[in-house]
Protein backbone atom coordinates (compact mmCIF):
# COMPACT_ATOMS: atom_id res chain seq x y z
CA UNK A 1 0.00 0.00 0.00
CA UNK A 2 1.33 3.48 -0.78
CA UNK A 3 1.53 5.92 1.88
CA UNK A 4 3.79 8.46 3.17
CA UNK A 5 6.28 7.74 6.48
CA UNK A 6 7.61 10.91 7.50
CA UNK A 7 10.25 8.85 10.02
CA UNK A 8 11.66 6.59 7.38
CA UNK A 9 11.65 9.42 5.13
CA UNK A 10 13.91 11.17 7.52
CA UNK A 11 15.79 8.28 7.80
CA UNK A 12 16.63 7.85 4.45
CA UNK A 13 17.25 11.33 3.98
CA UNK A 14 20.12 11.60 7.14
CA UNK A 15 21.63 8.53 5.55
CA UNK A 16 21.81 9.73 2.31
CA UNK A 17 23.55 12.94 3.51
CA UNK A 18 25.98 10.78 5.35
CA UNK A 19 26.71 8.34 2.23
CA UNK A 20 27.42 11.91 -0.01
CA UNK A 21 29.83 12.84 3.03
CA UNK A 22 31.68 9.74 2.87
CA UNK A 23 32.05 9.71 -0.44
CA UNK A 24 33.43 13.48 -0.57
CA UNK A 25 35.57 13.34 2.55
CA UNK A 26 36.32 9.60 3.47
CA UNK A 27 39.04 8.02 1.21
CA UNK A 28 40.03 5.23 3.52
CA UNK A 29 39.91 1.53 3.43
CA UNK A 30 37.22 0.42 5.60
CA UNK A 31 34.62 3.25 5.87
CA UNK A 32 34.04 4.54 2.24
CA UNK A 33 34.18 0.93 0.71
CA UNK A 34 32.24 -1.37 3.92
CA UNK A 35 30.41 1.00 5.78
CA UNK A 36 28.86 2.73 2.89
CA UNK A 37 27.81 -0.46 1.46
CA UNK A 38 26.58 -1.61 5.02
CA UNK A 39 24.38 2.02 4.86
CA UNK A 40 23.27 2.07 1.56
CA UNK A 41 21.02 -1.00 1.75
CA UNK A 42 19.52 0.76 5.30
CA UNK A 43 18.98 4.31 3.14
CA UNK A 44 17.62 2.06 -0.20
CA UNK A 45 15.02 0.19 2.70
CA UNK A 46 14.26 3.57 4.44
CA UNK A 47 13.61 5.26 1.19
CA UNK A 48 10.87 2.38 0.09
CA UNK A 49 9.22 1.79 3.38
CA UNK A 50 8.78 5.98 3.53
CA UNK A 51 6.52 5.46 0.37
CA UNK A 52 5.51 1.49 0.35
CA UNK A 53 3.43 -0.02 3.68
CA UNK A 54 4.37 -3.58 2.97
CA UNK A 55 5.68 -6.13 4.95
CA UNK A 56 9.36 -5.21 6.68
CA UNK A 57 11.31 -8.81 5.98
CA UNK A 58 9.53 -8.61 1.76
CA UNK A 59 11.06 -4.98 1.71
CA UNK A 60 14.59 -6.12 3.17
CA UNK A 61 14.88 -8.94 1.04
CA UNK A 62 13.90 -7.39 -2.07
CA UNK A 63 16.38 -4.08 -0.83
CA UNK A 64 19.07 -6.99 -0.78
CA UNK A 65 17.90 -8.57 -4.49
CA UNK A 66 18.59 -5.11 -5.75
CA UNK A 67 22.26 -4.48 -4.12
CA UNK A 68 22.99 -7.98 -5.05
CA UNK A 69 21.86 -7.32 -8.72
CA UNK A 70 23.55 -3.91 -8.89
CA UNK A 71 26.60 -5.88 -7.94
CA UNK A 72 26.23 -8.56 -10.43
CA UNK A 73 26.20 -5.95 -13.12
CA UNK A 74 29.25 -4.66 -11.60
CA UNK A 75 31.20 -7.99 -12.11
CA UNK A 76 29.78 -7.88 -15.64
CA UNK A 77 30.98 -4.82 -16.07
CA UNK A 78 28.19 -2.71 -17.32
CA UNK A 79 29.62 0.60 -17.22
CA UNK A 80 31.92 -0.29 -20.19
CA UNK A 81 29.21 -2.06 -22.10
CA UNK A 82 27.70 0.84 -22.28
CA UNK A 83 30.74 3.41 -22.35
CA UNK A 84 29.73 5.39 -19.44
CA UNK A 85 33.48 4.56 -17.89
CA UNK A 86 34.07 8.09 -17.80
CA UNK A 87 31.00 8.95 -16.45
CA UNK A 88 31.52 10.33 -12.28
CA UNK A 89 27.91 9.45 -11.58
CA UNK A 90 27.70 6.62 -13.48
CA UNK A 91 30.97 5.29 -11.24
CA UNK A 92 29.12 6.67 -8.10
CA UNK A 93 25.90 4.92 -8.05
CA UNK A 94 26.71 1.17 -10.42
CA UNK A 95 29.89 0.89 -8.83
CA UNK A 96 32.94 -0.26 -10.47
CA UNK A 97 34.14 -3.35 -9.23
CA UNK A 98 32.47 -6.87 -8.28
CA UNK A 99 33.58 -7.70 -4.66
CA UNK A 100 32.59 -10.46 -2.72
CA UNK A 101 32.95 -8.69 0.22
CA UNK A 102 30.15 -6.10 -0.83
CA UNK A 103 27.92 -8.83 -1.24
CA UNK A 104 28.85 -9.45 2.66
CA UNK A 105 28.44 -5.53 3.51
CA UNK A 106 25.12 -5.42 1.79
CA UNK A 107 23.60 -9.32 3.81
CA UNK A 108 25.14 -6.87 7.28
CA UNK A 109 23.28 -3.93 6.72
CA UNK A 110 19.99 -5.99 5.76
CA UNK A 111 20.39 -8.27 8.89
CA UNK A 112 20.47 -5.44 10.71
CA UNK A 113 17.53 -3.62 9.35
CA UNK A 114 15.94 -7.18 10.30
CA UNK A 115 16.89 -7.10 13.49
CA UNK A 116 16.29 -3.75 14.10
CA UNK A 117 12.66 -3.81 13.09
CA UNK A 118 11.74 -7.23 14.77
CA UNK A 119 12.77 -5.84 17.75
CA UNK A 120 10.74 -2.77 17.35
CA UNK A 121 7.37 -4.74 16.40
CA UNK A 122 8.35 -6.68 19.31
CA UNK A 123 8.27 -3.08 21.61
CA UNK A 124 5.39 -2.65 19.94
CA UNK A 125 3.07 -5.53 20.45
CA UNK A 126 4.31 -5.30 24.37
CA UNK A 127 3.03 -2.02 25.09
CA UNK A 128 -0.07 -2.31 22.96
CA UNK A 129 -0.56 -6.15 24.51
CA UNK A 130 -0.33 -4.28 28.11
Amino acid sequence: MISFNKSYFLAAVILFIVEILIALYVHDRIVRPYIGDFLVVILLYCFVRAFIEANAVKVAVGVLIFAYLIEFLQYLDLIAFLGLQKSRLANIVLGNYFEWIDIVAYTLGIVTVIIFESVREYKRKRLYST
